[in-house]
């Protein structure tokens, strides 16, 4: 087939290798095509794989025995007479010259691991309202044990936070006593089985999100807990139905067309390192041409040339961010900037983020917003690391708009530290927080994470004075950690640690979960000493304008 006959929505094979550098061939779709002294170049987009591996290719990687042409699509009349199709999903005519085998994907055998004798939390049989409401109506014998990726339903006023399958999904630990989907007796447990456990007390309702109604209150627990179909992001495809404009870099894929879907900057060199962007960001047309982009690493301004960084340097007295430095331990150090009072930084630095976000809408706006910037410090300066950027007046409860480590310092606990530090000035503002959705997929594994970690060491670390069961509630973990109450509770059906005993719900904390916990903690050498952080929170609602 010649090329020419090639246009922009063929889907086909596409030769490519992947992280264990064995080829394979994916369908991609095709999105561009353009002539480089007299070669075409073919930009595809991976069917099903993340944008961030979207390349261009040449046309002998391509597999042509097999393309799917665009077919016309069938038009809609509407009220103003315009087209009711979308552009965005054509269904397509498939083009079979001849079959071609394709590599098989490995197959995957799974192993039936032998149970453990485990340790266990229970927690105490749920009470009825102190407002009198009805309580929740407990199981007789049989409960259905609740799914490791259950999810929290979304309530009106804030939806379940979504972070960071780099390879592939993160591995669930299995259900400590009975395999999923298997129904249990409530007095099941085995004397070996209940070696340590917590009865947990509450003044109210047991798992329910804030506020609930008496028709709330009547429902069973299942209900406020969601169903595994339910995803923690704002919608069932992670796109929210109708984009919130309150985000430094809020969603919006309504107009997500084929010019924002292919990235635009060949590479950015900021300092010493130099950045392969992985999605589209709205800089300059001109620059857009450019092999690379030049930043200078402090006030990130974007240049055309190195000779015309080397002129800026000259003139740049700036060697850490804009801000006050509210915070510093050795090398670390965060810097909390002001969107109005440092518009060119704040725009500059949401023009470099959007490089490695691509579920996020770039806005000029900054004004609203405040920017915490982490650096690390050597003879040359305070270098960038990653930020995060919050709203002055949430009325979500968000802590957090947008959060992102740059690429050269990613898997090696920044993230964390990021989310950690988010939480540690909710607690200095005595609130409870939660990130803006929707987070990425690297974002999403981040703060599951980090919600891991952080109720585990609360549950690991309770003792009884009188001898009994140590007991808590999911308050307590809420105020302790700055957890909003629904991130608690999603993280405990994400762990799998909820089941019902003896009248009454248990967490169950398996050996896996324990050692693999240990584990974790170990590697995690970076955290935020509270000590080292000198914040006065503001209260943006008594100033007439930000």
């Amino acid at each position: 087939m010649a090329e020419a006959e090639i246009v922009e929505g063929c889907r086909l094979p596409v030769l490519r290798k992947n992280q264990d550098n064995e080829v394979e061939w994916p369908l991609a779709e095709i999105l561009s095509v353009k002539d480089l002294s007299g070669k075409k170049l073919f930009y595809v987009h991976y069917i099903d794989f993340n944008k961030r591996l979207d390349e261009w290719v040449t046309h002998d990687r391509l597999d042509l025995k097999k393309i799917q042409f665009p077919k016309k699509e069938a038009k809609t009349p509407t009220k103003n007479g315009l087209s009711g199709s979308r552009p965005s999903s054509p269904e397509r005519e498939v083009v079979s010259f001849s079959s071609i085998p394709l590599p098989q994907q490995n197959s995957i055998a799974l192993t039936k691991q032998v149970q453990r004798k485990i340790p266990e939390l229970i927690l105490p049989p749920v009470t009825a309202p102190a407002g009198g409401g009805k309580s929740l109506p407990v199981p007789k014998r049989k409960v259905e044990v609740v799914s490791p990726a259950t999810p929290v339903p979304p309530t009106p006023e804030t939806t379940q936070a979504s972070v960071f399958p780099q390879n592939g999904a993160a591995r669930r630990p299995s259900a400590p006593t009975v395999p999923a989907g298997r129904k249990r007796k409530s007095n099941s447990l085995s004397a070996d089985e209940r070696r340590w456990s917590v009865p947990i007390p509450s003044p109210g309702p047991r798992f329910v999100a804030p506020g609930p109604t008496q028709e709330d209150a009547a429902a069973p627990i299942s209900e406020f807990m969601g169903s595994p179909e339910e995803d923690s992001q704002d919608s069932s495809d992670g796109i929210p139905s109708a984009p919130r404009m309150t985000g430094s870099l809020v969603s919006d894929r309504s107009h997500d067309d084929i010019i924002t879907r292919m990235k635009n900057i060949e590479c950015i060199e900021l300092g010493r390192h130099r950045l392969k962007p992985w999605y589209f960001s709205p800089y300059p047309q001109e620059l857009t041409v450019l092999p690379v982009l030049y930043l200078c690493e402090f006030c990130l301004k974007y240049l055309k040339s190195l000779k015309c960084l080397q002129r800026h340097l000259t003139k740049c007295n700036l060697r850490h961010p804009p801000g006050n430095e509210i915070y510093r331990k050795g090398t670390i150090s965060f810097f909390e900037i002001d969107g109005r009072k440092n518009k060119s930084y704040s725009q500059n630095l949401c023009l470099l983020a959007k490089c490695f976000l691509d579920h996020k809408t770039l806005y000029y706006d900054t004004d609203p917003f405040l920017f915490y910037i982490m650096t690390e410090y050597d003879s040359k300066g305070f270098h960038i690391v990653g930020y995060f950027s919050k709203e002055k007046e949430s009325t979500e409860d968000y802590n957090v708009a947008c959060i992102l480590t740059l690429p050269p310092y990613q898997r090696r606990g920044y993230g964390k530290l990021l989310i950690e530090f988010s939480y540690e000035l909710s607690k200095v503002e005595g609130k409870t927080g939660t990130p803006e959705k929707p987070l990425s997929d690297l974002g999403l594994l981040s703060y599951r994470s980090y919600w891991s970690q952080t109720i585990l060491e609360i549950l690991m670390e309770l003792k009884s004075e009188t001898g009994e069961r140590p007991q808590i509630t999911i308050n307590d973990i809420s105020e302790l950690t700055s957890i909003k109450k629904e991130d608690v509770i999603s993280t405990l059906q994400y762990l799998n640690l909820i089941n019902y005993y003896k009248g009454q719900y248990i967490l169950t904390l398996s050996e896996d979960i324990v050692e693999g916990h240990d584990r974790a903690m170990l590697k995690r050498v970076l955290r935020i000493d509270s000590k080292c952080l000198h914040f006065t929170p503001k209260d943006w609602s008594k100033r007439g304008k930000w």
